[in-house]
């Protein structure tokens, strides 16, 4: 839908050599807790779904349940900002194109994950273009769990997006200009964007993308209400 994705975060990407994160690639969202990260998560779920893209949502800390009803509490606020029509039919397209995983109390693993992904296809006929993954701990995580996800979207050849979360007291950044806690395995990822808090609202900026470090400051203004992205 074109109204939406003149206003979808991923707008950001616009101004980016590849403009997309793209299959086979990983994608992170980074930002304090309370600023946005998984409302920003699902406004690029959105943005797929519109695109008549399919979409897994793995949540790892809350019930399908509770991350449909943000879904829904989301697109309510898409329905008011772009004044939406056939508003029932729209919704029941997204949730056709739509399915979620919950793994609760620690109990996600990258081969249940591929197992899951593989009944899928071959039991519902459903083969997601796009993961997206909520609530992993990036402190707890280690390499090698990134580089699993990173295998499971070369082998489904789907693209997989992230929210991390920062810490303001942790302020250790790597030379490529990459904060904590992605300083140390930035080179796995395509794509990674920081939600910034200003007082006119949310900022997004663009800290990598396929070519590397931007050359240019890239940056999105939110609107704070709906973290829609707000037009010049």
């Amino acid at each position: 839908m074109k109204d939406f994705i003149e206003v979808s975060p991923l707008k950001i990407l616009e101004e980016s050599p590849g403009k997309e994160l793209g299959r086979g690639n990983l994608g992170v969202l980074m930002s304090r807790a309370g600023v946005g990260k998984t409302a920003c998560l699902i406004h690029i779920a959105f943005d797929k779904l519109f695109r008549k893209e399919k979409l897994v949502h793995i949540s790892l800390e809350d019930l399908p349940e509770k991350v449909s009803s943000y879904y829904n509490v989301l697109f309510s606020e898409l329905v008011k900002a772009l004044k939406l029509e056939n508003e029932q039919e729209t919704r029941m397209i997204l949730e056709g194109n739509r399915m979620i995983l919950a793994y609760l109390k620690q109990s996600f693993e990258i081969g249940r994950l591929r197992e899951n992904l593989k009944s899928l296809a071959e039991n519902a006929a459903f083969s997601p273009d796009i993961l997206i993954v909520d609530g992993l701990d990036f402190e707890k995580a280690d390499r090698g769990l990134f580089e699993g996800f990173k295998e499971i979207a070369t082998q489904f050849q789907v693209e997989v997006w992230f929210s991390a979360l920062c810490h303001r007291h942790m302020t250790e950044t790597n030379e490529r200009g990459i904060p904590y806690p992605c300083n140390n395995i930035d080179d796995l990822f395509g794509i990674i964007i920081q939600l910034q808090p200003t007082q006119s609202g949310i900022i997004l900026k663009l800290l990598k993308d396929q070519d590397g470090r931007p050359k240019s400051d890239i940056q999105v203004k939110l609107d704070p209400i709906n973290f829609l992205a707000v037009t010049p």
